[in-house]
């Protein structure tokens, strides 16, 4: 028997999600059946796979050697490698702010329902310990990014350091630079697209959004730095006056040039021959660089993410 006590940066969160976390190679099928069989117990309690731990609770962990070995990481329950924050993604910390180059392809909150892996904040809540999480708060992310978008993300160490980015977010006092490589080329060289943008449900219960005139504010300035004509793709620069949901993958594609590989808002048959080409199959949009007040000092803070390697292929493959 393994016997693990729940620490504050993993409490209130689902079991079968810590249970991915220390075994990332078990597949659901086993995490289910390990409440089913008893093996998982809490507080010496039957324990569902939705059920939220909290922290101070005793895991109890029936497992043989075997099962650990094959599921965990060399006959220990915590987590792999891979499962755990990767501090050379840091691009500035501080004792207030931590500030980060996501990778794509993973989520941000562990708000999506669909999967059970670890999300960034949880790493990152992981990595600062109990200098930083405690009972009632934990490190938080200050603004978001797309599973498929890589880039600058700001995580407030303190509340105090929360609320002041809220706060120049909401007033739009941080300047916001996106790459995107999209499927066409703009009518101008540079512009700005003015579309109100209303967030929908579609039948699958998932969150898209349309521009609408009943839709909220939005502004995004754009400039392009590469075309090719030939091949009818271009790299564009974008500064975002407003923060909406998916607002630029739906104002590139409200006129004409979607951001590649954007499932979503993109266009499938150029999607497909990229994917064909390099191998790429997620959206190619990069939160470039931050610009923002410090919530402390006030000064003046410039943090730049370095393209990732899928952009930089497809731009030298298409742009030089």
């Amino acid at each position: 028997m393994q016997l693990l006590t729940v620490t504050a940066s993993d409490a209130d969160q689902r079991l079968d999600r810590y249970l991915k976390k220390l075994f990332p190679n078990a597949p659901l099928s086993f995490l289910y059946k390990m409440g089913r069989t008893k093996k998982v117990r809490i507080n010496g309690k039957k324990a569902e796979p939705e059920m939220r731990i909290q922290e101070g609770d005793e895991i109890a962990l029936y497992l043989s050697d075997v099962e650990i070995v094959e599921f965990g990481e060399k006959k220990s329950t915590k987590p792999a490698t891979q499962t755990k924050f990767d501090r050379s993604a840091i691009l500035y910390e501080d004792e207030v702010l931590l500030v980060v180059n996501k990778l794509p392809g993973i989520n941000v909150h562990p708000g999506d329902h669909k999967t059970t892996e670890a999300s960034l904040i949880e790493l990152i809540q992981d990595y600062l310990g109990n200098q930083y999480n405690s009972v009632g708060w934990k490190p938080s992310l200050a603004h978001r990014l797309d599973r498929d978008t890589s880039g600058v993300l700001i995580i407030a160490k303190t509340r105090h350091a929360l609320n002041s980015v809220l706060e120049d977010l909401q007033s739009d006092k941080i300047k916001k630079i996106y790459l995107a490589c999209a499927a066409g080329i703009p009518k101008e060289s540079s512009g700005t697209i003015k579309a109100p943008l209303l967030r929908i449900e579609n039948a699958k219960n998932e969150n898209k959004v349309r521009v609408d005139p009943a839709g909220s504010k939005a502004v995004t300035h754009f400039k392009v730095l590469s075309q090719n004509a030939e091949q009818n793709l271009s790299v564009v620069e974008l500064h975002l006056e407003t923060g909406r949901m998916h607002q630029i993958r739906v104002h590139l594609a409200h006129i004409g040039t979607p951001v590649i590989g954007d499932k979503t808002y993109g266009d499938p048959q150029i999607n497909r021959d990229i994917k064909k080409q390099l191998g790429i199959e997620r959206q190619l949009l990069h939160a470039r660089r931050l610009e923002f007040a410090h919530p402390v000092t006030k000064k003046r803070l410039v943090v730049e993410a370095p393209v990732p390697k899928d952009m930089e292929s497809f731009m030298e493959k298409y742009f030089g």
